[in-house]
């Protein structure tokens, strides 16, 4: 990564959650990295009234909770908090950007990057008071945080009135999972391995598991996920974007309009599940009163901003299907929920078995299937499963494992996933954001969000 010496990081919800515990901490460390040179600013923007001095405490506060020890150096932290300032504006009232720009005086021909890490429902007025400001150039870039909507319509509304403001070069919408050292590493384990590329289609592969699994619960966020729900949260955005790599044909270059151009051809190929599918192909629940390491948490119903009788699921598992030659007849195997038994994030790739013919003769009674499992989180790395005769005298087969762990060949980084993405984003690079055309073809899984719930919990 190149340095960048200057530039204008606008970010709404200064004082949010993302931005506290992702967004400011991923740009501290690649300030630290001397990626972002003394030219560059960070510019907070919350209704929240602190001062500037208040606001760097608060985030020097979160990124050492967040950090850890090793990735948190004072020095560092001093030159990178001398570029960050905070504007108490109410995104939706036109004069308060004013004090924006006013802030922003002087600096027209740098990049201007403005990052909403805010709800969906306020992108348009946003974006509308900007541009009424004044403050969108053409150097201008907007970041979009998901969920971009919660069905179609909404998706494209926001498509189409974030679209009048910016160009879509501008539009930056972003997923953190695609800026994982794990998930991009896909692409290289895909297309640069000869081993791997011929086996992966039908006729090889029996099925695909996708596992995002979470520890924690809601945490105070009752209110955001009632509008929204485990399937909006997290299969329309982080699995259908695991399932795009996956399933991708190799793109013609690396340029990013050749690589989502992939990327959309296996959305638009997935079977929607609809109708009677949604009972036999899916499953919800929520999850209840219990504990975590001993100690005992609430239920979802008992969270803060969560309706006594709701209906949201929190955990959702689904059997999809993509319509194309390489993965007809392959299931790919959906999951995600929180309040689950441990965080873990994988996905496991099932070979079809091998045939038994040679070993009919012999004490051994079943072969085992292959599997490729890429860990994605908390560790990140990949395994291969694999049979071989067991030592002695009789032939015995049984299952060996080999494993690749990032930590063990190329170190230990802290890594968010967004330290990737806002750099891409900074020097303009879109091959991990998605396009309008992307974001909308995701969204025919979404009936699934109007069936009556499984209540199995």
């Amino acid at each position: 990564m190149q340095k960048v010496d200057s530039f204008d990081m606008v970010l709404f919800g200064g004082t949010g959650d993302l931005a506290l515990r992702k967004l400011v901490p991923a740009l501290y460390l690649r300030h630290a990295a001397g990626q972002i040179g003394t030219g560059a600013r960070v510019i907070a923007v919350a209704r929240t009234s602190i001062t500037r001095e208040e606001y760097r405490a608060q985030i020097e506060a979160s990124c050492r909770a967040h950090l850890p020890p090793e990735g948190f150096n004072a020095a560092q932290w001093r030159s990178f908090a001398a570029s960050v300032d905070y504007v108490q504006v109410d995104a939706t009232e036109a004069g308060d950007f004013r004090k924006l720009c006013l802030a922003l005086e002087g600096r027209e021909e740098a990049v201007r990057v403005l990052y909403l890490s805010t709800a969906p429902s306020l992108f348009t007025q946003i974006c509308d008071n900007l541009a009424a400001a004044g403050i969108v150039t053409p150097k201008s870039r907007v970041v979009l945080e998901k969920p971009l909507g919660n069905d179609r319509a909404s998706a494209e509304l926001i498509n189409r009135s974030v679209g009048a403001i910016f160009s879509e070069q501008q539009i930056y919408r972003i997923d953190h999972y695609l800026g994982k050292e794990t998930v991009q590493n896909l692409i290289a384990l895909r297309f640069g391995n000869t081993l791997f590329e011929p086996l992966w289609r039908r006729g090889r592969i029996r099925h695909v598991q996708i596992t995002i699994a979470e520890q924690l619960g809601v945490e105070g966020r009752g209110q955001f996920y009632e509008r929204t729900g485990a399937l909006r949260d997290m299969v329309q955005s982080h699995l259908l974007q695991l399932v795009c790599i996956l399933a991708m044909e190799p793109p013609t270059s690396n340029d990013p309009d050749a690589v989502r151009d992939e990327k959309l051809k296996v959305l638009r190929a997935l079977r929607p599940i609809a109708g009677g599918d949604v009972q036999t192909k899916t499953v919800r629940g929520q999850y209840r009163p219990g504990a975590v390491n001993g100690q005992p948490v609430p239920g979802y119903l008992d969270e803060a901003g969560v309706a006594a009788d709701s209906s949201t699921e929190t955990f959702v598992a689904l059997k999809a299907e993509i319509g194309t030659w390489r993965w007809a007849g392959v299931p790919f195997f959906l999951r995600t929920g929180k309040r689950l038994a441990k965080r873990h994030t994988e996905i496991a790739i099932q070979f079809k078995r091998a045939p038994f013919v040679l070993f009919r003769d012999t004490p051994v009674d079943s072969l085992k299937a292959n599997q490729l499992v890429i860990h994605i989180a908390p560790d990140e790395g990949i395994s291969m499963r694999f049979g071989a005769k067991m030592p002695g005298p009789r032939v015995k087969v049984g299952l060996v494992e080999m494993d690749f762990n990032y930590e063990d060949y190329f170190g230990s980084t802290p890594n968010t996933g967004y330290e990737v993405l806002l750099y891409d984003g900074i020097t303009g690079d879109q091959t991990l954001f998605q396009r309008a055309d992307m974001v909308e073809a995701g969204w025919p899984m979404s009936p699934v969000a109007g069936a009556p719930p499984h209540r199995a919990r």
